[in-house]
């Protein structure tokens, strides 16, 4: 894969996030139920006393995570920088690490599955994985 290609995933996979970050917030915000068709347990992770770190709902910090990725990644196609990749690739470290934690408090501690806290941990994880890809190549 180019890094051409390697910047439109990053840009899909970033936008895909934010979506779902930016869903989760709003839901926080408003106090409103999050529809969990699939799992059962998407209030039950949601309003944990974990979905929060130092009162900011930890769905704001990745729909933030998501929008520097998308920012980041489209300066980089306006002019390729090495160093807007690494960047990028420690934010998705950090955004990753933080996912694998979100998914075991879910299976071991809060004993509840969010589909949508799902979708966003399975995103950062391929944000990550495409964004070690593209450091190898820079």
């Amino acid at each position: 894969m180019n890094s051409k290609n390697l910047s439109l995933t990053l840009l899909a996979l970033s936008f895909i996030g934010f979506a779902d970050a930016t869903f989760l917030t709003i839901k926080h915000y408003t106090g409103t139920p999050i529809p969990c068709t699939i799992l059962a347990g998407c209030d039950t992770v949601t309003n944990s006393v974990y979905s929060q770190i130092a009162g900011v709902p930890v769905a704001l910090l990745g729909a933030l995570f998501y929008l520097t990725v998308f920012i980041l990644i489209l300066l980089n196609l306006q002019q390729p920088n090495k160093k807007l990749i690494k960047v990028v690739w420690w934010l998705s470290l950090l955004a990753f690490s933080a996912s694998l934690a979100f998914v075991y408090l879910q299976a071991f501690v809060i004993n509840a599955w969010c589909l949508y806290c799902l979708i966003s941990a399975l995103t950062s994880t391929l944000v990550f994985l495409s964004a070690s890809v593209f450091v190898r190549r820079a």
